[in-house]
């Protein structure tokens, strides 16, 4: 199948969005609305639509009485198990506007090590979609241990998108898009597009997530464009705020270009 080009965005047929803790929690709960309404235009013209959402742990802190989130697992795990209940209940809630159900879909690591996991996964993932099901995705963080999780949902988005074999992986934070050194430092330059296999030489990029919720930052959402786009998926990174411009194929965020070969962890669609 031919890589997918920004221009080509409306036409696309399978998508995967993320979007991580610090856009949908806290002061930022009302951003789920305008998300939903741009998945959900999406999924009105046609393409199938896989939502990788971070925010159990977040959404869950302020019903555990915690003002930061926990450094502790066992903490951490208690946040999670009250945060994605809450959590998927506000998705549905905005989705029920559109008459779309979503499906939660909760992934450890070790799931897509694991050979019968991994197509387990991907036979439930492939028939929520044929249904008009919105997959709703998130680590299992109740149950990951620090050996095996996947250290931040950036990574866990392109493995998704690679599980399904999307053709567009879009990366939403609080920055709208990849800059030359981080957009507050004076010169810093937006990065319109990085071309497959370009080393973004010179490139300061920082590691620190917002907000003080999330573990994902610009290193994070590189390394995780690079595994998408590595397995022939075109990546977008841009703002959660910028989100329905993005699904629209304007102009906005960092496009990362595919290879020019695309492939799924063990061609999804045919083992459906």
């Amino acid at each position: 199948m031919t890589p997918l080009h920004r221009s080509d965005i409306p036409t696309a047929t399978r998508i995967v969005v993320k979007v991580g803790s610090s856009s949908i929690s806290g002061a930022n709960t009302g951003q789920i609305e305008p998300l939903v309404d741009a998945i959900a235009a999406a999924h009105g013209r046609g393409a199938e639509v896989v939502l990788v959402s971070s925010g159990a742990i977040a959404t869950g802190m302020p019903y555990l009485d915690l003002e930061e989130r926990p450094n502790d697992l066992a903490t951490q795990q208690a946040a999670a198990s009250v945060g994605q209940n809450l959590l998927i209940y506000r998705y549905q809630q905005s989705l029920h506007r559109f008459d779309i159900i979503a499906g939660q879909v909760l992934l450890t690591a070790g799931d897509l090590e694991n050979a019968t996991h991994r197509s387990n996964a991907q036979r439930a993932m492939e028939r929520l979609l044929g249904l008009r099901i919105l997959p709703i995705v998130n680590e299992n963080d109740t149950v990951a241990t620090h050996e095996i999780r996947f250290g931040d949902n950036d990574r866990l988005a392109a493995l998704v998108a690679e599980l399904v074999g999307a053709e567009l992986l879009v990366l939403l934070s609080d920055v709208d898009a990849l800059y030359t050194k981080p957009p507050h430092l004076p010169g810093a330059e937006r990065i319109e597009v990085v071309p497959h296999g370009d080393a973004l030489a010179g490139v300061e990029i920082g590691s620190v997530g917002a907000a003080g919720v999330g573990t994902g930052g610009a290193e994070t959402k590189v390394s995780a464009a690079r595994i998408a786009a590595e397995a022939g998926t075109s990546v977008l990174i841009t703002a959660t705020a910028l989100v329905a411009d993005a699904l629209e194929g304007r102009d906005v965020g960092t496009w990362f270009e595919p290879a020019p070969a695309r492939h799924t962890a063990g061609d999804a669609r045919l083992l459906a």
